[in-house]
């Protein structure tokens, strides 16, 4: 049977520098695991020495790596030199994406490309190299985004590109469940962070608050102990998006 806790396990976070990311960071050391630190860019690396910090803070071993999970050399290399650093990893977590509100008449082919290299291929080299490398037992955990149960304009791209990581996520829990990983995937509502903000108008920002419980915006801290529930208790739990979100979409 799977351990039902952090303790002493690896866990390897993808955009795991601030916000999200640097949040289940935190919560994983004091929970008693090691974690390497995944950014992307430069204008990252203060956050991710900081969440470092605070990891080894909670007694906990850490490491940061820079690199641009688009190509799939990367995210085979990001494996190994973080099992270099803390042994065999044992949960996989990609919080990593891109945003982008504009309408299809106004989307040039660079961007469709940004969008999908970034939200879908990166995402799906990430749970192929955690299929290669995650101890057996091993969870694997991707977030996603609340509007691909939404009915809306603007969002083709964001949505579009994080909707194939659904099947991704469905085939890899076939797939590697002779080893005891699960596979899974979280959809949160509009975040409270910086992410989210500047692709959208003060206006569509209550609107957004309108359709969550308490008239808020999903936070940090509501999707986080879903991801370390799943990454323990709750790794029964496989091939499934959670659409954690306080009620903005549902299906």
């Amino acid at each position: 049977m799977a351990e039902h806790t952090l303790k002493g396990k690896n866990v390897l976070i993808a955009g795991g520098a601030k916000n999200l990311g640097g949040l289940i960071a935190r919560q994983a050391a004091e929970g008693g695991a090691n974690v390497a630190i995944h950014y992307n860019s430069d204008s990252s690396r203060a956050d991710a020495e900081q969440t470092l910090a605070s990891v080894k803070a909670a007694g906990a071993k850490g490491a940061i790596f820079q690199t641009d999970l688009t190509v799939p050399s990367n995210v085979t290399r990001l494996f190994a030199d973080a099992e270099a650093a803390l042994g065999k990893i044992d949960i996989a977590v990609n919080t990593s994406g891109k945003v982008l509100r504009k309408p299809i008449m106004e989307t040039t082919e660079d961007e469709y490309d940004s969008m999908f290299d970034i939200n879908s291929k990166a995402a799906y080299f990430f749970i192929q190299e955690a299929g290669k490398n995650l101890a057996d037992g091993g969870k694997i955990i991707t977030i996603v985004t609340a509007l691909l149960a939404a009915f809306t304009d603007g969002y083709s791209t964001y949505a579009g590109g994080k909707s194939p990581v659904e099947h991704f996520t469905r085939a890899a829990a076939k797939e590697f469940a002779g080893r005891g990983i699960s596979v899974t995937a979280i959809a949160p509502g509009p975040m409270d962070t910086p992410f989210f903000y500047g692709q959208e108008t003060p206006e569509r920002v209550e609107f957004h608050k309108s359709q969550g419980m308490g008239n808020q915006l999903t936070k940090i801290e509501d999707i986080a102990p879903i991801v370390r529930f799943l990454a323990s208790e709750g790794w029964w739990i496989t091939g499934q998006t959670i659409f954690a979100n306080g009620g903005y979409t549902t299906r």
